[in-house]
């Protein structure tokens, strides 16, 4: 029988069977529950992906209506996680961590612990909409602004960002965040996703397992490469400088985020939506700048490694900053928004997991000494 060698970080290695989620990274496709992401942006709402990813289907009309109606009712953040909130916000704390307490937090307080599917969806629904609500609220408080309630009449993208800014935004604003979220919604078995259903996969709680989904996504290999772009660009400051900096950070070997993926072989099939987005978004607004900077990043960085022969492409994250730079989203928001997005795909994971569970527990290829002899302690070195 072959050895079976270890794969860092278990590249490649098939953990479980979903029907959740498909990432094509040879062909750049996305799919969720069969439906490619190109035929549902622009025509489904997020909240039909909620549903899609949870049920495995579209919902009809009386079910998205029902499913409207559990997320609003859960919109309303209780006293006593605003005062959570607000408190955290006035330390060093930054968004994700104080989502992460949040999320456990809203865990604690929930009396029902029911280990049903019935359940499960409730806690689901309230998780969607309370961290949404949570991450407009630490927005606002880390700019010492006031709490704005949430608008029952407001679906889940115009709700987030009225709540987030005290305006109403626009349709074509809604529209490209609702088309974000969509985007985000799920990746298969990534980092942030794996470490939840690992979670519950011990027959752990819901709230539990989004806990950890977001402290996974913290990390800086997973979440955050969306601020990162936009910090760059922040670094550099003028369109005119911007071609000139890029290749001097690339001639020193610095690494420029938002290109390459771990899984994306070909183009990332959510940078290209996000791009045409970007460009309507800044172009309406009147402030192209930072759009115009990342299609100098992308250019001067698809040369630079074209040039030594790799065909690198771009990814989700580079002009998703640019985007969001136009809905005037402050960059700490970054990163807590994709936990607004993927707690969808989180908890439809963590609903696959508890009907078919068995506890994941991998083995390990020991590369440690064996068979040393026991030295009492007053005979050691």
């Amino acid at each position: 029988m072959a050895e079976t060698k270890a794969k860092a970080g278990l590249q490649d290695v098939v953990a479980g069977e979903s029907s959740i989620c498909l990432v094509d990274g040879t062909k750049g496709r996305l799919v969720y529950q069969g439906y490619d992401i190109n035929d549902l942006v622009g025509k489904a709402t997020f909240e039909e992906v909620i549903y899609l990813l949870w049920h495995g289907k579209l919902p009809n009309q009386a079910e998205l209506t029902a499913l409207n109606a559990a997320l609003v009712e859960a919109r309303e953040i209780p006293a006593d996680v605003l005062e959570l909130i607000k408190s955290l916000a006035k330390t060093d704390a930054n968004g994700m961590e104080i989502l992460r307490t949040v999320a456990s937090y809203i865990g604690a307080i929930d009396a029902n612990k029911d280990m049903t599917r019935e359940n499960h969806i409730r806690q689901a629904t309230q998780l969607i909409s309370q961290l949404a609500s949570a991450t407009a609220v630490i927005g606002r408080f880390k700019q010492g602004l006031d709490y704005v309630a949430p608008r029952a009449d407001l679906g889940h993208a115009a709700n987030f960002l009225y709540m987030l800014t005290g305006q109403q935004a626009d349709d074509l604003s809604v529209e490209a965040f609702d088309v974000a979220l969509i985007l985000h919604a799920d990746h298969e078995f990534n980092a942030s996703t794996f470490t939840a259903r690992c979670t519950v996969g011990t027959l752990s709680d819901m709230y539990s397992g989004v806990t950890s989904a977001i402290g996974a996504l913290k990390g800086p290999l997973h979440g955050g490469a969306n601020e990162d772009v936009l910090r760059t660009l922040l670094s550099i400051g003028e369109l005119s400088q911007t071609e000139e900096k890029l290749k001097e950070m690339l001639a020193n070997g610095v690494k420029v985020p938002g290109f390459g993926h771990r899984v994306y072989r070909s183009y990332d099939p959510r940078g290209l939506v996000l791009k045409r987005y970007a460009k309507e978004l800044t172009a309406r607004a009147g402030e192209t700048k930072w759009y115009e900077m990342t299609e100098i990043a992308e250019r001067v960085v698809l040369e630079h490694f074209a040039q030594k022969g790799k065909d690198l492409k771009y990814n989700v994250d580079l002009y998703s900053g640019s985007l969001y730079q136009a809905m005037n989203i402050p960059v700490e928001l970054f990163t807590p928004i994709f936990v607004v997005s993927r707690v969808s795909g989180w908890t439809a994971h963590i609903l696959e997991q508890y009907a078919n569970n068995r506890i994941i527990r991998p083995v390990a290829d020991y590369v440690g000494p064996v068979d040393l002899q026991f030295v009492p302690i007053n005979e050691r070195a």
